[in-house]
């Protein structure tokens, strides 16, 4: 008798060591200030391409969204309201960038992120040039959700000086361009280095346009977010 109550005790002990051990720690992300991606991805995990606000996933970032002002090269609001919307592998590699950031003091403020296809033709009737907006008939890697636009701010909000405005379209805005102050140039670089390190491409000509790399082969979308 005592030979049968020890087996079943070291059963049951084993068996529930057992179910501890299938627990798939893989599915919990160890992003800041992201619960509410850990509670969405527990109870209905998410297609690493569906489009998510970064606003829900962490609170570390600073937004100025121009396209939703009238602050911005084309003098029109094309959104009807503010949102930062990426695919969901965009935004983890972005959370990933933005947490080396703040362990040097800064954060991330972003002028734009993923811009629905309808935007896009928008933005070619008002400004028909290649140089200044992608054709719509070829699309950017805006409308696929993985392109960003950004700069760094310091622990005051105040945005470090990169040597032009976001949306100059002067050869100085280009990364190849090195007539600037040592201090530019170095905050140039750590922008691009930290960046380039969590797995996005720039873009040569505009030091604030970053690319997930391997986005240009998602598709164009026209999805739009709702407003409050």
């Amino acid at each position: 008798m005592k030979y049968l109550l020890l087996l079943f005790t070291t059963c049951l002990l084993s068996c529930s060591s057992n179910k501890l051990l299938v627990v798939n720690d893989n599915r919990i992300p160890t992003f800041k200030n992201n619960s509410a991606l850990i509670k969405t991805e527990l109870s209905q995990p998410i297609n690493d391409t569906a489009y998510v606000n970064l606003k829900s996933y962490s609170d570390d970032f600073v937004y100025d969204l121009k396209y939703a002002t009238t602050d911005n090269f084309l003098k029109t609001k094309v959104y009807d309201c503010a949102a930062c919307y990426l695919r969901l592998k965009t935004a983890k590699a972005l959370i990933k960038a933005n947490a080396s950031f703040v362990k040097l003091g800064y954060r991330i403020k972003i002028f734009d992120c993923y811009r629905p296809l309808d935007v896009q033709q928008l933005m070619w009737k008002i400004m028909p040039n290649p140089n200044y907006v992608a054709n719509p008939s070829k699309g950017s890697i805006h409308n696929r959700g993985g392109a960003l636009d950004l700069t760094l701010v310091d622990a005051n909000g105040t945005e470090l000086d990169m040597g032009t405005a976001f949306d100059y379209f002067g050869i100085e805005a280009s990364h190849n361009y090195t007539s600037f102050s040592e201090t530019i140039l170095k905050n140039r670089l750590l922008l691009k280095s930290v960046m380039v390190e969590n797995n996005f491409n720039f873009f040569e000509s505009e030091w604030w346009h970053y690319n997930l790399s391997g986005s240009s082969t998602d598709a164009i979308s026209n999805f739009k977010w709702k407003c409050d």
